[in-house]
């Protein structure tokens, strides 16, 4: 389980920002499951998903989603895995494949938290019409529910670290909001 509480490039957990998110959100929720769940509303409610403001600035760390306060989903869960992490909370990062709408498809980026020995999905998009998400160990509460007529899927990998072709992708751009417009996310993991 070590490795799901380790750092790397993008999830930068010892960055002096999140540590501090971290330790503000432990102390005012010293529970662990309450710990996640304020974790999971900050980085939902207080971090912009890109498309829904049309904001083009390209993050892809932790650190760098904490300070603009915005990300696509990829970016939004590597900011709340990082903080989970920094808290002492095992986290991974899973996806879904869904369509793109012109016969394509793209990746999704979620968080998988490990509580008590368990890994529950959460998403932490972000709100917006006929968009919701919301931290739940009961039943999954997903922005989206892959349609398999559609081909779209929920990929079973919990990975330690991001798909490094979500990174290259991220890495590659200049504008996250055309990135997302041309088709340029990854369908596949890599």
């Amino acid at each position: 389980m070590e490795e799901y509480l380790a750092e790397d490039d993008v999830i930068d957990v010892s960055h002096p920002a999140i540590t501090a998110l971290a330790a503000r959100l432990r102390r005012d929720n010293p529970g662990t499951t309450d710990f996640a769940r304020a974790a999971f509303d900050f980085t939902r409610d207080e971090v912009n998903h890109s498309m829904d403001v049309d904001d083009p600035r390209v993050t892809v760390k932790a650190s760098e989603v904490l300070e603009h306060r915005t990300g696509l989903c990829f970016a939004k869960s590597h900011l709340l895995t990082a903080v989970l992490r920094a808290g002492g909370v095992p986290a991974g990062l899973c996806y879904q494949r869904l369509s793109n709408g012109n016969g394509g498809h793209f990746l999704h980026g979620m968080v998988a938290v490990n509580l008590d020995g368990t890994w529950y999905r959460q998403d932490p998009r972000g709100d917006k019409p006929g968009v919701t998400s919301e931290f739940s160990l009961d039943e999954e509460r997903l922005a989206y529910q892959p349609d398999p007529a559609l081909d779209e899927a929920d990929l079973d990998e919990i990975l330690t670290s991001p798909d490094p072709g979500v990174v290259a992708a991220l890495r590659g751009a200049d504008n996250v909001v055309d990135l997302v417009r041309n088709d340029g996310l990854p369908a596949h993991l890599a």
